[in-house]
């Protein structure tokens, strides 16, 4: 019988990036009329829009986060958003669920599939709706993990856990967090302002019952000209006395964002640009009373996995669920709050953070930032995950020369 060798591992790319604008989940938010599934749809068929020499029937599979799988963001997602994005029958889909980490997982998943020559083309991505379906809406939690104390009782309660962080790590102070979400919204404004955001956006419809047509060409969530002065007083709604607020915290926020990925080799055949190099990645468990410090273990073992360290990486993305799971994250490496490494565009705090989306966001603006810096090699895109985890890629930059050194 003839024997089988096994795979050789590919160099897996991403090819590009794009999302709609982001909306307040709210009844009067942007996207309070629209479809989750046709959020994520606009983003599918602007990769393909963008990328005419890619032949539809290339794609190899369709992977679709949200975290919460019911309604307009349930029925297997990464099919039927697939099939109304145009493509063939023959392109498979499928749904996945990781919470925030969402659509960074279906990055990751069909990554997977291409470094061992299982397909050649993928999309990914993630949207969340969460004026339609609210974090946690409906969710029916075992009772043992209350009964057995496999988890704190305020372990589900994100805001909580943020409160935690600063309970557990006295330098995380109240002062600290105020500082990096003002700047956090600086930083964005900044961005926009130069032209650095609206290239990953794909505008969309819009129909109001009472308005009639409209079209989201911006990010709504964004507060320009937010100042310490004017968030010091904000109430601590996780915890009276509480050092959380909205000041320092992602709002809840709709939106979609999807991805393009190949094997460096077939987007070389079919002349599809190479925006970054997968270099490798990791998921960690921490106590899920403390989330927010997911990001710490994921991105040791994604270094380590990498033979990297932390000064070899030269831009960061990490998620800004709140304020103070960032500065956990950032003294955990030693790295000062205001390091111009990290969120060079400003983050969810000002942009939001629509749960399963987030995590090609973050890639789109790494690449993008890549291109601006060819004397940076690595980046990374890190962030925390709901009932305890954390997520981490590292990249590479194809700008990357020496001479820019």
């Amino acid at each position: 019988m003839p024997t089988s060798s096994p795979p050789t591992v590919r160099r897996v790319v991403f090819v590009d990036g794009v999302r709609t604008p982001f909306g307040r989940a709210r009844k009067d938010g942007l996207y309070a009329h629209t479809r989750a599934d046709d959020l994520a749809v606009k983003t599918v068929r602007e990769l393909l829009r963008r990328h005419p020499q890619l032949p539809p029937e290339r794609v190899d599979d369709v992977a679709l986060a949200a975290t919460t799988q019911q309604g307009d963001q349930g029925l297997t997602l990464g099919r039927t958003v697939a099939m109304l994005s145009g493509l063939p029958p023959t392109v498979p889909g499928f749904a996945i669920d990781r919470m925030c980490a969402g659509a960074m997982t279906a990055v990751t998943t069909t990554a997977a599939a291409i470094g061992v020559g299982a397909q050649d083309v993928t999309i990914a991505g993630g949207v969340e709706h969460m004026g339609h379906h609210p974090m946690g809406f409906d969710a029916d939690p075992n009772p043992r993990f209350m009964a057995e104390r496999l988890v704190a009782a305020d372990a589900l309660n994100m805001g909580v856990t943020a409160e935690n962080l600063h309970d557990r790590f006295p330098a995380l102070t109240r002062e600290r967090a105020d500082a990096y979400g003002v700047a956090s919204q600086e930083k964005y404004a900044a961005a926009l302002a130069a032209g650095r955001i609206d290239p990953d956006l794909v505008p969309v419809a819009l129909r109001d019952p009472e308005h009639g047509w409209g079209l989201a060409t911006a990010d709504e969530p964004p507060r320009p000209g937010t100042t310490v002065e004017a968030i010091a007083g904000l109430p601590t709604p996780f915890r009276p006395g509480g050092r959380v607020t909205a000041g320092t915290s992602a709002p809840l926020t709709d939106g979609a964002a999807s991805c393009l990925l190949a094997a460096e080799d077939v987007a070389e055949e079919l002349g599809l640009p190479v925006r970054m190099r997968m270099v490798s990645f990791a998921y960690a468990g921490v106590e899920p009373e403390v989330m927010g410090l997911g990001p710490v273990p994921a991105t040791e073992k994604a270094l380590a996995r990498a033979g990297l360290t932390i000064d070899d990486i030269g831009l960061i993305e990490i998620n800004e669920a709140f304020a103070v799971q960032v500065l956990s994250f950032l003294d955990a490496f030693g790295i000062a709050d205001d390091d111009p490494r990290v969120n060079p565009y400003g983050g969810a705090i000002a942009v939001g953070h629509p749960l399963a989306s987030s995590g090609v966001r973050l890639m789109t603006q790494l690449a993008r930032q890549f291109e601006e810096r060819p004397k940076v090699r690595y980046g990374l895109t890190t962030m925390c995950v709901g009932l305890g985890q954390g997520g981490t890629v590292v990249w590479e930059n194809p700008h990357f020369t020496e001479d820019a050194r």
